[in-house]
Protein backbone atom coordinates (compact mmCIF):
# COMPACT_ATOMS: atom_id res chain seq x y z
CA UNK A 1 0.00 0.00 0.00
CA UNK A 2 1.28 3.37 -0.74
CA UNK A 3 0.08 6.70 0.88
CA UNK A 4 -1.01 8.63 -2.19
CA UNK A 5 -1.98 12.21 -0.83
CA UNK A 6 -2.91 14.21 2.15
CA UNK A 7 -6.45 16.14 0.70
CA UNK A 8 -7.61 19.35 2.28
CA UNK A 9 -11.27 20.48 2.13
CA UNK A 10 -11.02 24.54 2.00
CA UNK A 11 -13.99 27.07 1.75
CA UNK A 12 -11.78 29.14 -0.46
CA UNK A 13 -9.78 27.20 -2.60
CA UNK A 14 -8.31 29.82 -5.00
CA UNK A 15 -6.73 30.95 -1.68
CA UNK A 16 -5.40 28.21 -0.24
CA UNK A 17 -3.82 26.82 -3.51
CA UNK A 18 -1.78 30.38 -3.73
CA UNK A 19 -0.88 29.58 0.09
CA UNK A 20 0.51 26.44 -0.36
CA UNK A 21 2.16 27.27 -3.78
CA UNK A 22 3.67 30.63 -2.14
CA UNK A 23 5.12 28.07 1.35
CA UNK A 24 6.16 25.26 -1.10
CA UNK A 25 7.54 27.17 -4.26
CA UNK A 26 5.88 24.53 -6.15
CA UNK A 27 2.42 25.26 -8.82
CA UNK A 28 -0.22 23.58 -8.05
CA UNK A 29 -1.92 21.50 -11.21
CA UNK A 30 -5.75 22.30 -11.45
CA UNK A 31 -7.85 18.85 -12.27
CA UNK A 32 -11.28 20.61 -12.00
CA UNK A 33 -12.31 24.56 -10.93
CA UNK A 34 -13.03 22.28 -7.09
CA UNK A 35 -9.82 20.56 -7.26
CA UNK A 36 -6.17 20.82 -7.38
CA UNK A 37 -2.80 18.93 -6.83
CA UNK A 38 0.48 19.92 -5.31
CA UNK A 39 3.23 17.46 -6.57
CA UNK A 40 5.90 17.32 -4.22
CA UNK A 41 9.07 15.12 -3.69
CA UNK A 42 7.29 12.55 -1.25
CA UNK A 43 3.99 13.20 -1.60
CA UNK A 44 0.74 15.27 -3.25
CA UNK A 45 -0.99 17.86 -1.46
CA UNK A 46 -4.42 17.32 -2.96
CA UNK A 47 -6.80 20.87 -2.07
CA UNK A 48 -10.85 20.17 -2.63
CA UNK A 49 -13.69 22.66 -2.15
CA UNK A 50 -16.31 22.55 -0.07
CA UNK A 51 -18.07 21.05 -2.74
CA UNK A 52 -16.16 18.23 -3.05
CA UNK A 53 -17.35 16.91 0.30
CA UNK A 54 -20.90 15.78 -1.10
CA UNK A 55 -19.32 13.32 -3.52
CA UNK A 56 -18.53 11.14 -0.70
CA UNK A 57 -21.44 11.84 1.39
CA UNK A 58 -22.80 15.43 2.39
CA UNK A 59 -21.45 16.60 5.67
CA UNK A 60 -18.91 14.19 5.82
CA UNK A 61 -16.13 16.69 5.83
CA UNK A 62 -16.14 20.50 6.92
CA UNK A 63 -13.56 23.37 5.45
CA UNK A 64 -11.36 24.66 8.53
CA UNK A 65 -13.17 21.98 11.33
CA UNK A 66 -9.85 20.06 11.60
CA UNK A 67 -7.62 20.56 14.94
CA UNK A 68 -6.08 17.20 14.95
CA UNK A 69 -3.44 16.99 11.88
CA UNK A 70 -0.35 18.70 11.32
CA UNK A 71 1.31 18.50 7.67
CA UNK A 72 4.48 18.40 8.06
CA UNK A 73 7.70 19.54 4.89
CA UNK A 74 11.19 18.58 5.39
CA UNK A 75 13.19 21.26 4.00
CA UNK A 76 17.08 21.79 3.21
CA UNK A 77 17.30 25.23 5.76
CA UNK A 78 15.07 25.70 8.67
CA UNK A 79 16.58 28.84 9.38
CA UNK A 80 15.99 30.05 5.74
CA UNK A 81 12.68 29.09 5.56
CA UNK A 82 12.00 30.83 8.52
CA UNK A 83 13.28 34.21 7.64
CA UNK A 84 11.13 33.70 3.93
CA UNK A 85 7.88 33.23 5.69
CA UNK A 86 7.52 34.61 9.35
CA UNK A 87 5.99 38.00 7.86
CA UNK A 88 3.72 35.95 5.48
CA UNK A 89 2.16 33.17 7.82
CA UNK A 90 0.13 33.13 11.04
CA UNK A 91 2.74 31.68 13.05
CA UNK A 92 2.25 29.61 15.83
CA UNK A 93 5.63 29.34 17.26
CA UNK A 94 8.88 30.49 16.51
CA UNK A 95 11.89 28.04 15.72
CA UNK A 96 12.37 25.41 18.65
CA UNK A 97 13.66 22.30 18.45
CA UNK A 98 11.79 19.18 19.78
CA UNK A 99 12.41 16.44 21.69
CA UNK A 100 13.33 13.91 19.08
CA UNK A 101 15.86 16.12 17.23
CA UNK A 102 14.37 18.15 14.58
CA UNK A 103 14.31 21.87 14.36
CA UNK A 104 10.77 23.27 13.63
CA UNK A 105 8.37 26.44 13.30
CA UNK A 106 4.85 26.07 12.74
CA UNK A 107 1.95 28.34 11.37
CA UNK A 108 -1.47 28.12 10.52
CA UNK A 109 -2.87 27.94 6.68
CA UNK A 110 -6.07 29.56 5.57
CA UNK A 111 -8.35 27.25 6.97
CA UNK A 112 -6.66 26.91 10.21
CA UNK A 113 -4.75 23.46 9.22
CA UNK A 114 -1.65 23.43 11.35
CA UNK A 115 1.50 23.46 9.47
CA UNK A 116 5.38 22.69 10.31
CA UNK A 117 8.73 23.54 8.53
CA UNK A 118 11.57 21.23 10.05
CA UNK A 119 14.67 20.42 9.39
CA UNK A 120 16.96 17.39 11.40
CA UNK A 121 18.83 19.12 13.77
CA UNK A 122 20.40 16.69 16.20
CA UNK A 123 22.88 13.72 14.85
CA UNK A 124 20.37 10.83 15.74
CA UNK A 125 17.39 12.90 13.73
CA UNK A 126 19.97 13.48 10.65
CA UNK A 127 20.45 9.53 10.98
CA UNK A 128 16.87 8.96 10.94
CA UNK A 129 16.15 10.63 7.94
CA UNK A 130 19.29 9.66 6.13
CA UNK A 131 17.72 6.21 5.59
CA UNK A 132 14.40 7.09 4.52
Amino acid sequence: MKLASVRLIAADIRQMVAFYEMILGLKADWLAPVFAEIVAPGATLAIGASETVVLWKEGSGEAGANRTVYLEFQVEDIDAEFERLKDKVNLVHDIKTMPWGNKTFQFRDPEGSAVSFYAPETEAAKARFASR
